[in-house]
């Protein structure tokens, strides 16, 4: 069984010892593989078992080599509490491949809600990487693997959970953008004065520092794409970035640096580029970003797909085979757990 996990180990030693080098091992390139992601579960207590179905599925999945968390791990009524978060940790380590997870909105931004606790975001943050990095630069999951994290560049010291780390001739990467606007949404009920017009200078600082983290990374994993010749680049959030939105629009300006940074990369790399989020819990495979067309104006960025993962209650997951002989490299496939099907 060990031997399914070299690929993805022996890239990611490579990445987090920044070895600018290409990796293409025929045995890699030439099998069936692919990662399984989900998030925006479990959502309530009532949710665990059907977490556990999804659970047994991916570890039967013949392909997967490692499971990718794109937030949420609690609904967001759910209290923050020090021991659901560490229940919920507990679950994943049921998982046999390594589990790579990125914060949700849920797990701290939106724990200042009073039937969350009333916590305050920044400490319930300290405590969810606490919690769910351990060993920062390992995955959790059973047969954990090395990464490579942010908390590694200068400056960027407290970002363990901006991960990266090579898959079948691809860069992959998680960063840390949520929901609620990115964090812009008030913290008004630990603090009725916080507000988009006279926001908290704490929280503003938070939003500020991680927008600033999460486009330094962005910029290192192009460049590590670049260097090493790779096929392709798949980038996990939690946010839903509100594609669909104009840039004015308020509820977009927590985004718009990210995907503007995002659509510039794109357009330079040149090759298929995945991004996965979950947060609007709408299993989904588009084309959502524009980017520029001569002489002027936009229009749909061929190279760019979104996967948006199930969440809250349709417990199911996705399957993303990676194959760097595909022309588009990333393939998605929805998995339905007949056990979590409603009733009919």
């Amino acid at each position: 069984m060990m031997k399914q996990y070299l690929g993805v180990l022996a890239t990611a030693l490579l990445l987090t010892l920044g070895v600018h080098a290409h990796v293409h091992a025929d045995d890699e390139r030439h099998a069936e593989r692919s990662f399984a992601l989900i998030g925006d579960v479990p959502y309530g207590t009532a949710v665990e078992a059907k977490f556990d179905n999804v659970i047994d599925s991916i570890n039967a999945a013949p392909h997967v080599r490692f499971v990718v968390h794109d937030g949420d791990v609690k609904a967001g009524s759910e209290r923050c509490d020090d021991a659901l978060l560490q229940k919920r940790f507990n679950q994943f380590q049921k998982f046999r491949d390594g589990v790579i997870v990125t914060p949700g909105d849920n797990d701290w931004t939106d724990c200042h809600r009073a039937n969350n606790g009333g916590y305050l975001p920044t400490e319930r943050l300290a405590k969810f990487r606490e919690i769910y990095y351990p060993v920062p630069g390992m995955t959790s999951g059973q047969h954990r693997f090395p990464v490579r994290t942010q908390a590694t560049m200068a400056g960027f010291e407290d970002y363990v959970e901006n991960m990266m780390w090579g898959f079948n001739g691809t860069v992959m990467a998680t960063v840390h953008v949520v929901g609620s606007n990115n964090g812009l949404d008030p913290w008004n009920q630990i603090d009725p004065t916080d507000s988009y017009d006279t926001p908290r200078p704490d929280r503003l600082a938070e939003v500020q520092a991680r927008e600033a983290a999460a486009l330094a990374w962005i910029d290192e994993v192009f460049a590590q794409a670049v260097a090493r010749h790779a096929a392709g680049v798949m980038i996990a959030m939690q946010a839903n970035p509100n594609f669909d939105l104009p840039a004015s629009d308020l509820q977009r300006q927590g985004f718009n640096k990210l995907l503007e940074r995002i659509t510039q990369h794109a357009v330079a790399f040149g090759k298929p580029v995945l991004l996965a989020h979950g947060d609007s819990h709408y299993f989904r495979v588009d084309k959502p970003l524009a980017g520029p067309v001569k002489p002027s104006g936009s229009q749909m960025l061929e190279n760019v797909t979104r996967v948006e993962n199930f969440g809250a209650q349709n417990v199911h997951w996705v399957e993303v085979f990676v194959d760097p002989r595909d022309p588009n490299v990333f393939r998605v496939e929805p998995r339905i757990v007949k056990a979590n099907l409603f009733a009919r």
